[in-house]
């Protein structure tokens, strides 16, 4: 998905929030999911991005145990010393005039010291593991994130589906009333020329008040649906926004659960931040490994000394430093422990979530199936409908039929429509779900 929002959709969208409560502005399902992962959109999205800030930082910190590490310091003391506790006594014999020896007591006196002191690590197999490691889990991290887009486009894109559908289901509505008032206008006309009863006008006006119920419920529904899309995108539920586009059949050509699993494998971004994860783990565990093996490191430290600032005398040190591990009281074989079973664990993480994404591509694709069968029953049975309804009609004009059929032909209209909407809406649904289970939810976007 797009990391950013186009500054066309900016300013067209900076131009709508002045204008808000005016004329609905057009919104299509691509500029919703724009809209939802700009930085001001979806809350995951933006959690998600907080700890990829958080892994880069933790990459960081392991890198600066393989980089030269420099200090400076100064200090001041005012010291008084005991010589006899360093070893140092020194007598002389009486004979020695005007020195009398090394006094045990010495001081006050001033020291001042100013350094610089550097240190660099020459060797230290388990840092170097330690920080690759780190790069994986910014890596994994990174995956989470771009799996946080991929949801937030997928939920941005049932919304926006709803409210599609909100929307047909309306017009479908409002089609059943204009159906039904002139239906009740034939009644009408029928009982004025005396081939119709009061009766048969009564029924139909409860036929059109019914439709208006319904028409009153579709209207409703679509005013929830259209705030949960607001919400979804992080506009204002006061916006008024009018979608585009319709739920229709799509048929894919071939929708092959075992071809499919090839492509999740490299496009579904929880699938690659698992597989780095558990990469990131099994370093780990040789970072742990490695802690056995000796390391080296150059240190050196150079600066001015003296009892005052104007008395002090550079002063140097340099030298390598080999640490080789004995015993550390059993620290390093517990965390190798520790590290393996980590290890181990993320391993079954990615087994179980490569199991998950195969069960939703097979759940996707009996959807895919499932749903196109009703699309075509759905289809086949408004096609009988109307003609049921025309065939009803036709009687009724005649004199040869009773408005009961002409009602009952209604209601079965009305249900078919329908239906073949919410068949329709369940197999754009499932489109929605094979995409997505496959990691490809931005086609289905800019397809739609």
């Amino acid at each position: 998905m797009s990391r950013t929002v186009t500054a066309a959709t900016i300013v067209y969208w900076g131009i709508f929030g002045v204008a808000a409560g005016a004329e609905p502005v057009p919104l299509t399902l691509p500029q919703a999911v724009e809209l939802a992962l700009a930085p001001s959109g979806s809350l995951k999205v933006k959690i998600a991005a907080e700890g990829v800030r958080q892994a880069s930082e933790r990459a960081k910190q392991a890198r600066a145990a393989l980089l030269p590490n420099v200090d400076g310091q100064g200090a001041y003391q005012n010291l008084t010393r005991n010589l006899t506790t360093f070893g140092i006594s020194l007598r002389l014999p009486a004979a020695s005039p005007g020195f009398a020896g090394i006094p045990e007591f010495v001081g006050p006196f001033d020291v001042v010291d100013l350094r610089a002191s550097a240190s660099q690590s020459a060797f230290d197999l388990a840092a170097i593991r330690r920080y690759q490691a780190s790069k994986l889990g910014l890596s994994s991290v990174e995956g989470e994130e771009e799996w946080a887009r991929d949801q937030a486009a997928a939920q941005v894109s049932r919304a926006y589906l709803a409210v599609v559908r909100a929307r047909q289901a309306v017009e479908t509505a409002q089609a059943n009333v204009a159906l039904a008032e002139r239906l009740l206008a034939l009644a009408r006309a029928q009982r004025d020329a005396g081939t119709a009863t009061g009766l048969d006008v009564t029924r139909a006006g409860v036929q059109l008040a019914q439709e208006q119920q319904r028409r009153i419920a579709a209207l409703n529904q679509l005013h929830l649906a259209a705030l949960q899309l607001l919400r979804a995108v992080n506009l204002p539920l006061d916006s008024e926004v009018a979608v585009t586009g319709s739920v229709s059949y799509a048929p894919i050509a071939e929708a092959d659960p075992a071809a499919a699993l090839a492509k999740a494998a490299v496009q579904r971004a929880d699938l690659r931040a698992q597989i780095r994860r558990e990469e990131a783990a099994r370093m780990s565990w040789a970072a742990a490994k490695a802690e056995r093996w000796p390391s080296v490191a150059a240190f050196g430290d150079y600066g001015s000394t003296g009892t005052a600032l104007n008395r002090a005398r550079p002063t140097r040190a340099v030298g390598l430093a080999v640490r080789i591990p004995l015993w550390d009281g059993g620290r390093r074989d517990a965390r190798r422990a520790e590290a393996a079973s980590a290890f181990r664990a993320e391993q079954l993480r990615t087994q179980d979530l490569r199991r998950q994404v195969e069960l939703e591509l097979r759940a996707a694709a009996d959807a895919l199936h499932s749903a196109a069968e009703l699309v075509k029953a759905a289809a086949e049975a408004e096609k009988l409908a109307e003609a049921e309804l025309a065939h009803a009609e036709r009687r009724y004009r005649a004199g040869a039929g009773a408005s009961l059929e002409v009602s009952g032909a209604q209601t079965r209209l009305s249900r078919a429509r329908e239906n073949k909407i919410d068949a329709m809406f369940l197999h754009t649904l499932a489109r929605l779900d094979w995409y997505a289970a496959q990691g490809a939810v931005g086609a289905f976007v800019s397809g739609f």
